[in-house]
């Protein structure tokens, strides 16, 4: 098995971390190491990663973490209000005494992905991209997740309370937390899902969550992430829909060192509809990128993406946006859209929509903007006598929450805005 310097303490790490002779999944993680020890880790010379700087996770190994708790307390400020199923992990493992799955109703299975690959022996957790695709990160979660959490639904199910997934961090030294998460929503059947990631110490979230949606399903799908200041936090979600199937989500993203989210659709069935949105806030020298893969495969379908970002004091963000419509997936209707606002000259911004289309009947558009806070506007507050540092303030939380608007639910949108009001960014709004 190739070795580098950064892939070796992983390849030492595996037989301790999985020697469970158990394990039915075995054989599958041993080829999904032997691919990520194959690829290494991402370099900037590849197209895909250009963008990110990896120096934080380089300079660092993080070894699987043993688990670990948190009080109830922790969980204060990412409930949402109301009645919900509930379903946290603590260092990558279900923590029962903080969940709350009772009253689910006739054809529905939500609980965590250890359970789920005990109970529902169909369940597909790894495939072939694991082994032979190009996602290293995707292959090491394939070869170390323990947990992670499933949800599942008969055909024509609906919830009527959301989904929350809460994943708390605990580190008092490094490790990682590698999380391999599954939805699965029959034709006609519909969710709501809260993703929320948090916690405090130097940990690293490896998360990867496969979605299939049948025909006529539609999700709601909200993450946010607003993880400590020494965590590291990459994602990777793989998602197919099928013929008249709607997924709408968006990501809040506040929080880790260096962040990084991968959102790859494929839109197989005619009629299909994608909505992505997000918010990215930065400060000192934090690092993040959100980079998308939109696939048109089958006619008619719709793609609707907005994503902002707000980037201070020497912070690095980053938006790759492709969207690719194949031959014969006529009358497609997809629109990319990345506005970015800047606080600071030390703050910069990569932005790079794309867009590749191999059929002559569609609407497509996509455009990218960068710019400092309106003068004009900032100028009209304070001659109405409010100060500086509170225009500025307000400004920014205004561009930034115009996004908020994607999400319909009034009560989940008003939680998104408690968090971003919170962002400490908006108190210290002042030029460094």
């Amino acid at each position: 098995m190739t070795e580098t310097t950064q892939t070796k303490p992983y390849i030492d790490a595996f037989p301790a971390a999985r020697g469970g002779a158990g394990d039915r999944l075995r054989p599958q993680r041993e080829a999904a190491l032997a691919r990520f020890a194959a690829l290494g880790f991402p370099t900037r010379r590849q197209e895909a990663w250009r963008f990110t700087d990896l120096r934080p996770l380089e300079r660092q190994s993080y070894p699987p973490s043993a688990g670990g708790a948190a009080p109830a307390a922790a969980l204060d400020a990412l409930r949402l209000a109301g009645a919900t199923h509930r379903l946290v992990l603590v260092n990558g493992r279900f923590a029962p005494e903080l969940s709350d799955l009772a009253a689910l109703p006739e054809g529905a299975w939500i609980g965590p992905s250890a359970q789920a690959l005990a109970e529902r022996p169909a369940l597909s957790l790894l495939d072939a991209g694991e082994i032979d695709g190009a996602q290293p990160f995707a292959a090491l979660n394939a070869a170390f997740f323990t947990d992670g959490a499933v949800i599942a639904l008969a055909p024509g199910v609906v919830l009527d309370r959301p989904v929350e997934i809460i994943h708390l961090g605990r580190a008092e030294a490094p490790v990682s937390l590698h999380l391999r998460s599954r939805i699965e929503l029959a034709p006609g059947s519909r969710a709501r899902v809260v993703e929320s990631f948090a916690g405090t110490g130097p940990y690293w979230t490896n998360a990867v969550l496969g979605v299939e949606l049948g025909a006529g399903a539609t999700l709601e799908h909200v993450r946010l992430q607003d993880e400590g200041v020494e965590a590291i936090h990459l994602s990777l979600a793989r998602l197919r829909l099928g013929a008249g199937a709607c997924y709408d989500a968006f990501a809040l993203t506040l929080g880790g060192a260096l962040s990084r989210q991968d959102v790859q659709v494929e839109l197989a069935g005619e009629g299909a509809r994608v909505g992505l949105g997000g918010v990215y806030l930065l400060r000192g020298t934090q690092e993040a990128t959100t980079a998308l893969l939109v696939d048109h495969a089958a006619p008619g379908c719709t793609t609707r993406e907005l994503f902002k970002g707000v980037i201070g004091d020497r912070a690095h963000g980053a938006f790759q946006g492709a969207i690719a419509v194949r031959p014969g997936a006529q009358k497609t209707d997809a629109h990319q859209l990345n506005k970015n606002l800047l606080l600071s000259r030390r703050a910069t911004v990569d932005t790079k929509p794309a867009l590749e289309i191999l059929a002559d009947d569609v609407k497509c558009s996509h455009g990218a903007t960068v710019g400092d806070l309106d003068e004009g506007a900032l100028f009209y507050l304070r001659a109405r006598g409010i100060a500086e540092a509170e225009a500025r303030r307000m400004l920014i939380e205004a561009f930034a929450a115009d996004a908020l608007d994607m999400v319909e639910d009034t009560a989940l949108r008003a939680h998104l805005a408690g968090h971003l009001q919170r962002w400490p960014g908006l108190r210290e709004s002042r030029e460094t």
